[in-house]
């Protein structure tokens, strides 16, 4: 006899399903032996064009949700990737041994069915079964059909039964897809590019955050997961490629909350000959382009709150942003000791390490970014805060960078890209500084990126995009773990 794992700790029900199994196997009908299926047709095909259908001899296949009837009439509810049919079972029609085993299938069976179709007297699309198979046994029963999955760890634990259960999950998904292709047949369209670059490398640089360490045993060597795409895709751009992108994954040691997941998906791209003023432009079009192609309109409504990327995107300076909702011009302040002194007042936190444009930053997160709901691009960042930036030649305090922000989150990074070498290595000694006053997000020099600007690389714009939180609002999700397949979490032992 099948015995079920851990039997002292699962229910009677999960052992009936074992013991029919055994039934099928003394009965030579044993499921999982079954390589594949005859299924020549999809359910959404058969409901959008019942003319075509109608009376015609197909075979579905798919899992079984539903089961009502009694005796020697059944109906199902059968379901494949796009969508469900009702199934009509007669005993006159299949016989007693193949009625008989259809009777005890399980909801959450895998089934075949071949049969033809017709509608209902209640005018419901349907398949009147002529021939039945049983592709694979669930062995643990699905939670309740009315009730779903609703305990929100087991649900991104258990994304397969999640799926199962909850079709707007399912659809959630399914629309990531679409954005994420989207993305690539409008830059692709564009003339760009897209690459391949290295997860594991020996310098993590491209971004401010702390990465994971790994220690690769055949060159004995520590090795990093990279945290950005950037200095390697710079590469290419010196190598003359000029218009790159790569979606891929990136990883980063930090916490845990509902935008932030270790491991995220991230877009950069680089183009040569432009600048940020041409990331601008193309973020514009970019969101616009998915949000029309993948929703149909360009009006989003996230949260209850509508955001419409159809106009203009609002553009506002970092010290403008800030003198805006706080009050305060960072252009009337002169020295760190100031900064300081105005954040105290303010009751702003900060290091003693830190310097007027870190502070700057500080007081746009505290008073200004919530305010970011519309589409709007943040520009000219404080050169302390930006180590990979061309300066703004009339203002060498500040670079030629933006973030782009929508309902208070931000969704893009992009900058002038520096491409002096020997400005480069001083802001990396300024980062190597940094890190050794322990700052564990602090950037370390690497020295074939050097080597790369020194061969020479054209003036270009670059733009790092967060996929997820994208995928987030254009979804309506409430939390990136809902738009992650399977999200980081702590591990759970008694799975």
């Amino acid at each position: 006899m099948s015995q079920k794992p851990n039997q002292a700790n699962t229910s009677d029900v999960i052992q009936v399903r074992y013991d029919k199994l055994d039934a099928l196997r003394e009965a030579q009908r044993d499921p999982f032996v079954l390589t594949t299926s005859e299924r020549d047709t999809l359910t959404e095909a058969i409901k959008n064009n019942f003319e075509e259908y109608e009376n015609k001899t197909v075979c579905v296949a798919g899992r079984l949700l539903s089961k009502r009837g009694k005796g020697k009439v059944s109906f199902m509810d059968l379901y494949d990737r796009t969508g469900k049919i009702q199934i009509f079972a007669k005993f006159d029609d299949l016989g007693e041994e193949e009625y008989g085993f259809l009777k005890k299938w399980d909801i959450g069976d895998i089934v075949e069915i071949k049969g033809f179709v017709f509608k209902t007297q209640m005018g419901e699309i349907s398949i009147h079964a002529t021939g039945v198979k049983l592709l694979s046994k669930s062995l643990k029963p699905l939670p309740e059909k009315y009730h779903g999955l609703t305990n929100t760890d087991l649900r991104y634990r258990q994304r397969y039964v999640d799926l199962i259960m909850n079709q707007d999950v399912k659809d959630t998904f399914v629309k990531r897809s679409k954005i994420i292709a989207s993305i690539r047949r409008y830059l692709d369209a564009q003339g760009f590019l897209e690459v391949e670059t290295p997860m594991l490398v020996a310098n993590a640089g491209g971004a401010s955050a702390r990465p994971f360490t790994t220690h690769f045993n055949a060159l004995d060597e520590d090795l990093k997961l990279r945290i950005s795409l950037e200095l390697y895709l710079k590469r290419l751009i010196v190598g003359g490629l000029e218009k790159v992108y790569e979606i891929g994954r990136v990883f980063r040691n930090e916490g845990v909350d509902t935008r932030h997941n270790p491991e995220f998906t991230l877009m950069e791209l680089y183009q040569a000959y432009t600048d940020y003023n041409g990331m601008m432009d193309l973020t514009e079009k970019l969101y616009r382009h998915v949000a029309q192609e993948v929703l149909g309109t360009t009006v989003i409504t996230y949260n209850g709150i509508e955001m419409d990327l159809g106009k203009p995107f609002e553009r506002i300076t970092m010290l403008d942003a800030v003198k805006k909702y706080s009050g305060v011009d960072f252009n009337e302040i002169k020295t760190d000791e100031e900064a300081k002194a105005i954040a105290k007042e303010k009751g702003i936190e900060f290091e003693e390490r830190h310097k007027k444009g870190d502070i700057l930053n500080l007081f746009f997160e505290e008073f200004a970014e919530k305010h970011m709901i519309q589409p709007t691009f943040v520009m000219d960042h404080p050169i302390e805060i930006s180590p990979l930036t061309k300066k703004k030649p009339e203002n060498p305090d500040y670079v030629e960078r933006f973030e782009f922000f929508m309902n208070g989150w931000e969704m893009a990074n992009a900058y002038s890209e520096l491409n002096d070498p020997i400005d480069q290595r001083e802001r990396f000694k300024a980062q190597e500084a940094l890190l050794a006053q322990g700052d564990e997000e602090a950037n370390t020099t690497d020295e074939d990126f050097l080597n790369a600007l020194e061969t020479g690389m054209p003036p270009t714009g670059g733009i790092g995009f967060g996929i997820d939180r994208m995928c987030m609002l254009l979804t309506d999700s409430a939390a990136i773990r809902d738009v992650l397949l399977f999200p980081t979490m702590k591990s759970n032992n008694n799975n």
